[in-house]
């Protein structure tokens, strides 16, 4: 059995043609949509990247007991799993936040892995008297300003000076090692490959000739990476930043067209599994919001591709059952028969496994909940001053250690059902955290629950006002809390009682 696992950032499932989108051309994904099984109703669990990395590795949810972190001493990653079936498992990655604090424990649980630098502000190249003035020039005055508020981010200015030609970007990089690894192992058998690029993630930097596809007449400055927020741009300006999205996907397009092509030139659909999808959505003036962090989890974030081909599998076909992020991990250890761990909540999509429902959410923001039909977001009634921990024995956040202030109040819990009887440090969230205005309730910049009927209101644009509808779907997201042995307070800042399903 082999496998090759493609991983994209950011990647907006509304915008590809085997999900009806029509202003990019994908004729990549359609071509992967003739070979495999597209899921129709694929769903993020714990938001954003690491998070729901962590998910995929795990499958176990962990949004209500923790934000961004590592990798904990009690998880099982499925990679750590296939080598007791001497399976070898490879990474190649350019997504930099596997090298930061809040990340640093998962490329090693692969057997081996490569990483290619200059993504984002991964703090790469060692310029130490940068000519600020002269870089910043090339930049729209929002962006700049954007630089000045986080300072962490002109690594960017740095890094895009090292990618003038097309073989520099990272994510090409990233697919051509992924192809060198196919071209020696292509003989060998029991291997998992890992291609997993940053992209579409913002910036949206992409080569020209993609770039020239959606031309808009711009000219004041580079202008590709939009605030997380408020849409307040000019059309003008709006309609810049979401070009150079639609250029990034299209280069995401293409690059998928060459794992495509070295499965049709060896013919590896015939003994070698491959899955696509993405970690979550990306706003592009959608509900007047870009990005994500600060809104409801609407169904352009939290609604997502997934394509699975099976090489045992009776051939194409669209899939209407729901599945999540969770679910990464049981079908990987399904192609190989092994057993998933028992704490693991996802199942695998290989086999007619059906659910009532999936939640999912951002650590201290609403618990959202979708059974397909109909979407629930409930948010506490005081985001701001709830009470809320972190359940965790690797205290680290994306890029920094918790700080004594944080840890000065810890306690230590009782294990919970999946921690392998493992007590865990309980650290009060205080408004001070690094992730507080980041990604947790700080930065949130809409608090109120909501119901929306995805039959008749799939764009999300008229909240209903059901009482029954309400509680019914209050009630599937109790049993899948209770499920994943959500911490007591967990239920208290929803305003709710295990027990009330």
């Amino acid at each position: 059995m082999k496998t090759v696992f493609v991983l994209f950032d950011s990647l907006n499932r509304h915008l590809l043609g085997p999900y009806g989108g029509t202003r990019i051309s994908t004729p990549n994904f359609d071509r992967l949509a003739a070979r495999a099984q597209v899921f129709d109703h694929h769903y993020v669990g714990s938001m954003p990247c690491m998070p729901a990395r962590r998910d995929m590795l795990t499958g176990h949810l962990s949004f209500l007991h923790r934000s961004w972190g590592p990798l904990e001493p009690f998880d099982n990653a499925f990679p750590e799993l296939l080598k007791t079936k001497g399976v070898h498992s490879h990474l190649v990655t350019d997504h930099y936040h596997y090298w930061e604090d809040g990340g640093a424990t998962y490329h090693n649980r692969y057997s081996t892995f490569d990483f290619v630098r200059g993504q984002e502000s991964d703090p790469w190249k060692a310029m130490v008297q940068p000519p600020w003035e002269r870089l910043r020039e090339k930049y729209h005055a929002r962006q700049q300003a954007m630089f000045d508020a986080a300072p962490h981010h002109r690594a960017h200015i740095i890094n895009r000076e090292y990618m003038s030609e097309e073989k520099d970007f990272p994510s090409v990089q990233v697919f051509a090692k992924g192809l060198e690894f196919l071209d020696q192992n292509r003989e060998a058998d029991d291997w998992f490959l890992q291609i997993e690029t940053f992209d579409p993630h913002e910036p949206f930097y992409a080569p020209q000739r993609f770039r020239d596809r959606f031309d808009t007449g711009w000219t004041g400055g580079i202008y590709d990476w939009p605030r997380y927020g408020r849409v307040e741009e000019l059309p003008e300006e709006a309609a810049e930043l979401r070009a150079n999205y639609y250029a990034l996907a299209a280069l995401c397009d293409e690059l998928l067209g060459r794992v495509l092509d070295e499965f049709d030139t060896h013919d590896m659909w015939k003994d070698t599994a491959l899955v696509v999808t993405t970690d979550h959505g990306f706003l592009l003036g959608e509900h007047d919001f870009w990005a994500k962090n600060r809104m409801h989890l609407y169904e352009e974030l939290a609604h997502i591709p997934l394509f699975v081909h099976n090489p045992h599998s009776p051939g194409p076909a669209r899939v209407s059952r729901l599945t999540q992020s969770t679910d990464i991990a049981a079908t990987f250890l399904d192609f190989w028969g092994v057993a998933p761990p028992v704490e693991t909540q996802g199942v695998s999509v290989i086999r007619d496994n059906k659910r009532e429902a999936v939640i999912f959410g951002y650590f201290g923001g609403a618990v959202n909940v979708t059974d397909g039909q109909t979407s629930y977001h409930r948010f506490p009634k005081h985001l701001k001053d709830q009470e809320i921990y972190q359940y965790t024995l690797m205290p680290t956040h994306i890029t920094s250690r918790f700080t004594p202030e944080e840890l000065r109040s810890a306690t230590l819990a009782p294990p919970f059902d999946w921690t392998k009887e493992v007590p865990l440090l309980k650290v009060p969230v205080i408004e001070r955290s690094p992730m507080y205005n980041n990604y947790g309730p700080g930065a949130l910049m809409e608090d109120d629950s909501r119901l929306y009927d995805l039959t008749s209101d799939p764009m999300q644009e008229k909240p209903l006002h059901d009482d029954r509808l309400e509680a019914k779907m209050v009630a599937k997201m109790l049993r899948l809390m209770r499920k994943s042995d959500a911490p007591a307070e967990a239920y208290d800042r929803l305003g709710l009682t295990p027990e009330a399903a």
